[in-house]
């Protein structure tokens, strides 16, 4: 084997760990970052669809992952919702159930499903 070949052989095998090596020294990669709150927004609007939450709840309860990809979820759950005749399984978030969350009033309902609406003063 010449020493070119070795070189080139050796080069190939370093380059093909360079997401490895990065993850290794912790060294961030943004468009791998940004794959990700892709793809967890995604999974955010598709589950707040199935709980029947409406896209601008789920924006609100989920403010660090993209409108666009939260969206995408949510829209792709409907479709799959409408062509399977699925019903919406109805959420769970109660006040006494989540007291570290500083929401409004009017997205978390007394008593699961449908938020209750803001008392008049």
């Amino acid at each position: 084997m010449t020493l070119k070949t070795l070189l080139i052989l050796t080069s190939v095998f370093m380059l093909s760990g360079c997401d490895m090596l990065l993850e290794t020294l912790e060294i961030p990669n943004p468009a791998k970052e940004q794959a990700q709150l892709v793809t967890e927004g995604k999974a955010v609007g598709s589950a707040c669809r199935h709980a029947g939450r409406s896209l601008e709840d789920c924006y609100l309860l989920n403010p660090e992952s993209p409108k666009s990809a939260i969206f995408a979820g949510w829209r792709e759950m409907n479709d799959y919702m409408l062509a399977n005749s699925l019903e919406v399984v109805p959420s769970q978030l109660t006040a006494d159930r989540l007291p570290a969350l500083s929401l409004p009033d009017n997205i978390i309902s007394e008593g699961g499903g449908t938020p209750a609406p803001k008392p008049a003063d």
